[in-house]
C-alpha cells in the first residue's frame, strides 16, 4: 500500500510538472476532448444510459423468449436477460452500468455481476456505424465487425466458468432503488471525464513521441488508450485488411479509458473479471476477423477456435435459481 501510494504522489507530482512545462498541449487536449464529448458522445450515450435503467427497471423478473434462450447461452439468472439489451446496443460502459444496476437492486449477486461485467459491457451500433463506417469501403464489412464483436461477446460468456448463489442483503449496497436520472448524469460525467483526461495524455504523445512511429502502430496506442480517438486514426491505415483487423480488436479490448469508465460505473464490483473477458473477447475478434479478411490463416482460425469452445464447453456448468425480485 505504501509504495503503491509512492507511485501515485510521484505519478502526479511529474504530471503536474508536464502541465506546467507544456500547458498548451494540455489546453488543447482538453478542447478537444471536450468537443468530442458536447458533439458525439453526450448526444449518442446519455439517451443509453437513461433509457437502459428505465428497461432494467421495466423488464426486472420479465421473461421473454428470445432473450431466455440467449441468457441461457450466456449463464445469466432466469429474470435477469435484459441486462443483455443495454450491453448489446448501449455501448461502452452503457453494459457495465446495468450490470451494476441489477446488482443494486439486488437481481444479481455480487459474485454473478462481476462475471456478466465480462460480457456484458460492449461498443454500441451508433458508435460503430457513426464513427468506424467511414473508413471501410463496403457496408457488409461494418456489418460484419458488429457482428463479430457480438458472437466474440457470446463465445466469452459462453466460455467464462459459471457462477452459482443468489443475491443476498449482506452482498449489495443499499440503493434498492436508485434514480435512473440521476445515475444516468453520474454514468455520462464520468465518461466524459475520462475521455477529456486521455484525449490531454495523447495530445502529448502525439507531441512527443508517436509522430515517429508507423501508422499502424500510431493507431494501436492511441486505440490502447482511449477507443474514440483510436478509430478517428483508422484512416491513416493504408490496408483495408490490416484496419479491418484492427478495427475488431479495437472495439472488442475497448481501451484503457473505457476499462477507467467501467471502474467508477461499476464501483464496488472486482474489475479483474472485466478485463479477462475483454482479452479474451478480444481474442476471439481477432481469430474470426483474421478468419474472413485473411484466407491463409482460415485453417489455423478454425482449429484454435474449436479448441477454445471444446474447453469452454467441459467447464462445469450449474442450474441457476431464480433470480431475487424486489
Amino acid at each position: 500500500m505504501k509504495h503503491s501510494k509512492i507511485l501515485l504522489g510521484t505519478g502526479a507530482a511529474l504530471g503536474m510538472l508536464v502541465l506546467i512545462l507544456d500547458g498548451r498541449t494540455a489546453v488543447s487536449g482538453a478542447q478537444t476532448g471536450l468537443i468530442l464529448c458536447l458533439v458525439t458522445l453526450i448526444p449518442s450515450l446519455f439517451p443509453f444510459f437513461l433509457l437502459s435503467g428505465a428497461l432494467m427497471k421495466a423488464l426486472s423478473g420479465m421473461k421473454t423468449p428470445f432473450l431466455s434462450l440467449l441468457g441461457r447461452l450466456c449463464g445469466i439468472p432466469a429474470g435477469c436477460e435484459a441486462v443483455l439489451l443495454p450491453g448489446f446496443l448501449g455501448g461502452y460502459p452503457v453494459g457495465a452500468q446495468a450490470v451494476a444496476s441489477a446488482w443494486q437492486s439486488g437481481q444479481i449477486s455480487k459474485e454473478q455481476a462481476e462475471r456478466m461485467l465480462a460480457f456484458c459491457s460492449n461498443a454500441g451500433p451508433a458508435f460503430l456505424f457513426g464513427v468506424c463506417g467511414s473508413f471501410f469501403p463496403k457496408l457488409w464489412m461494418v456489418w460484419a465487425l458488429w457482428g463479430i464483436h457480438i458472437i466474440s461477446a457470446v463465445l466469452t460468456a459462453w466460455c467464462s466458468p459459471r457462477v452459482d448463489g443468489t443475491a443476498s442483503e449482506g452482498s449489495m449496497p443499499h440503493t434498492a432503488n436508485p434514480d435512473i436520472f440521476m445515475n444516468a448524469l453520474r454514468g455520462i460525467g464520468i465518461v466524459c471525464g475520462w475521455v477529456i483526461f486521455f484525449r490531454v495524455i495523447i495530445s502529448f504523445l502525439e507531441r512527443w513521441v508517436l509522430w515517429c512511429l508507423p501508422a499502424a502502430v500510431q493507431t494501436m496506442v492511441m486505440s490502447l488508450l482511449e477507443l474514440a480517438n483510436g478509430c478517428c486514426a483508422l484512416g491513416n491505415v493504408s490496408s483495408t485488411a490490416v484496419r479491418f483487423l484492427l478495427c475488431a480488436g479495437m472495439l472488442a479490448f475497448g481501451g484503457i479509458c473505457v476499462t477507467m469508465q467501467t471502474a467508477s460505473v461499476a464501483s464496488g464490483l472486482s474489475i479483474k473479471p472485466y478485463i479477462r473477458g475483454k482479452l479474451t473477447q478480444t481474442g476471439f475478434s481477432l481469430l474470426l476477423s483474421a478468419l474472413l479478411v485473411f484466407p491463409p490463416a482460415r485453417m489455423y482460425c478454425l482449429l484454435l477456435t474449436a479448441l477454445i469452445l471444446l474447453l469452454g464447453k467441459k467447464q462445469k456448468r450449474c442450474r441457476f435459481p431464480e433470480a431475487v425480485r424486489v
